[in-house]
C-alpha cells in the first residue's frame, strides 16, 4: 500500500493575514518587514509585491525602490500565531498525523484517512472509494487536499497550496510548483520529467554553499545530481551525500508524526536588525536580554521549556554564524536564556567585530511539566514573577512593563521573526 502525504503551505502567510485583518489591503502590495528607511529586511511579501521583484530577505530599502507604492508593515506576531493555530486545528480534523514544520506549513499523512473528509456546509462528508487505504491511486488524497483548502479558506479567509505525493520530500516540492492557491500531485515517475531539469539549488535544503560545492563537481542540475555516483558524493559530503542523492531521485522515507511523538527539535526565536552596526559588547548583551525576554514569554505562552539556546550573529559584511549552548535542565526563564546567550556571544566575540543583526532562539523544546518546587527555590521565584508579568502584558500590552536595563535607547529595531520565518 502506498503512503499519501500532503504538504500544506500557506500562501504569503504574513501579508495574507494582514489583508484578512484589514480588507482595505486586499489587492495591494503588502510588504512585512518594517519601514523602508531602516536597515531591516523583508520578512514576507504579498504576491502583488512579488510581481515587482520583492522577495524575503531583501533589504526593505531596495523593496521600496522596486515597489514605491507598497504598504510596509512591521508585522503582527500575535495575529500570525493565532491564525497558525487555527489552521493547525483544521488540519487535525482530517488526520491525527500532522507535523507542523513551521508557522505556515505542515505535513499530513492521509493514508487511509479519506473517511475523515470535512463535511461541507452542513452536508454529510462525501463518500470516497473504500479500498484498503488510499492505495496507488492519488484521487482520494487529492479530494482530501481540496477539502482542506476549502475549509481553510472558509474559516480563516486564507489560501494555501497543497502538494500530494507518496513521501514528504515530493509533497513539499509539489506544493511549491503551482503557487498561490494550487494543488499539485507529484509521483515518483514524474521526477525525471519535472524535477531533473531544475537547477540543483531547486532542491529543498540545498543552500548556496552546497550549490557552489556541487557546481565545482560539475553538477548543475538535479538530474546531474541524481546520476552522480553515490560513493563520490559520500566522499565529498559525508553522510549528507546519501541524502542529496536520495533527494535528487525523489526518495524519502521520513514518517509524518505529530510534534509530541516525533521527538524532533523545534524552536522559538526572535531577532533584531540594528539601525547602525554595533561593535560594543555591552550593548549587544543588553540586546540579548530583550530578545531573551521575548523568547521566554513565547515559551510560557505555548507551554514549552527548552534546553538549547542558539545565538544568531550577522556581521556587517552579511556573513552569518550561529552558536549554541545546551543547559542541564530545560527552562522558560529569560534569565537562564540570557546567561547562556551571553556566554555564547562572548566566546565568539573579538575586538573590532561589527554586528548588523542579532538573534536568540531556544530549541530542543518539550512540554512544561511544572515540577514540584520549594518556597526557597530561586528559579520558582523568578517563574512566579515572570507569570505575573505575562498576565500584566496580556492585559495592558507588551510595552506596559519593561526591564530598567532596557529603557536606554539602543537604536535597534526588531524584525518580524519566530517559528519558521521562511515563507513561500
Amino acid at each position: 500500500m502506498s503512503r499519501w502525504i500532503l504538504h500544506v503551505d500557506m500562501d504569503a502567510f504574513f501579508p495574507s493575514v494582514e489583508q484578512v485583518l484589514d480588507p482595505g489591503l486586499t489587492g495591494r502590495a503588502v510588504i512585512v518587514g518594517g519601514p523602508p528607511e531602516s536597515r531591516g529586511v523583508v520578512s514576507s511579501a504579498s504576491y502583488e509585491a512579488r510581481r515587482y521583484g520583492v522577495h524575503a530577505a531583501m533589504p526593505t530599502s531596495q523593496a521600496k525602490r522596486l515597489c514605491p507604492d507598497g504598504v510596509f508593515l512591521p508585522g503582527n506576531h500575535e495575529a500570525y500565531e493565532e491564525y497558525s493555530r487555527r489552521v493547525l486545528t483544521i488540519l487535525e480534523r482530517f488526520t491525527p498525523l500532522v507535523d507542523q514544520a513551521s508557522i505556515d506549513e505542515a505535513y499530513l499523512d492521509v493514508t487511509g484517512c479519506e473517511h475523515l473528509l470535512e463535511p461541507q456546509d452542513g452536508q454529510a462528508a462525501p463518500t470516497l472509494p473504500q479500498a484498503p487505504g488510499v492505495g496507488t491511486d492519488p484521487s482520494a488524497a487529492v479530494r482530501v487536499g481540496r477539502a482542506i483548502k476549502a475549509v481553510v479558506r472558509r474559516e480563516t479567509g486564507l489560501t494555501c497550496s497543497v502538494g500530494v505525493a507518496p513521501n514528504r520530500l515530493l509533497a513539499k516540492t509539489a506544493s511549491g510548483l503551482q503557487k498561490p492557491d494550487g494543488l499539485t500531485v507529484l509521483l515518483a515517475e514524474d521526477v525525471p520529467r519535472l524535477i531533473w531539469p531544475k537547477p540543483v539549488g531547486f532542491l529543498h535544503g540545498v543552500g548556496p554553499s552546497s550549490v557552489d560545492h556541487l557546481r565545482r563537481l560539475g553538477i548543475q542540475s538535479v538530474g546531474d545530481l541524481a546520476h552522480y555516483p553515490l560513493e563520490l558524493l559520500a566522499r565529498e559530503f559525508g553522510v549528507s551525500g546519501r541524502h542529496l542523492h536520495d533527494a535528487a531521485n525523489g526518495r524519502d522515507d521520513t514518517p509524518v508524526l505529530p510534534a509530541d511523538s516525533a521527538g524532533e527539535a523545534k524552536s522559538l526565536s526572535r531577532e533584531t536588525t540594528f539601525a547602525k552596526d554595533v561593535g560594543d559588547l555591552a550593548e549587544l548583551q543588553g540586546t540579548l536580554l530583550g530578545l531573551a525576554d521575548a523568547v521566554a514569554r513565547r515559551l510560557r505562552r505555548h507551554g514549552y521549556v527548552g534546553r538549547t539556546v542558539v545565538v544568531k550573529i550577522r556581521r556587517a559584511d552579511f556573513t552569518t554564524v550561529t552558536r549554541s549552548r545546551t543547559l542541564p535542565e530545560a527552562t522558560d526563564l529569560a534569565e537562564d536564556i540570557h546567561a547562556e546567550a551571553c556566554q555564547a556571544l562572548t566566546a565568539f566575540w573579538k575586538p573590532g567585530l561589527e554586528v548588523r543583526l542579532l538573534g536568540v532562539g531556544v530549541a530542543n523544546l518539550q512540554r512544561s511539566q511544572n515540577p514540584p518546587t520549594t518556597l526557597f527555590d530561586p528559579s520558582e521565584k523568578l517563574r512566579r514573577v515572570s507569570r505575573v508579568v505575562d498576565r500584566i502584558k496580556d492585559r495592558f500590552g507588551e510595552r506596559s512593563l519593561t526591564r530598567a536595563r532596557l529603557l536606554e535607547p539602543s537604536g535597534r529595531r526588531e524584525e518580524p521573526g519566530g517559528e519558521g520565518d521562511q515563507e513561500s
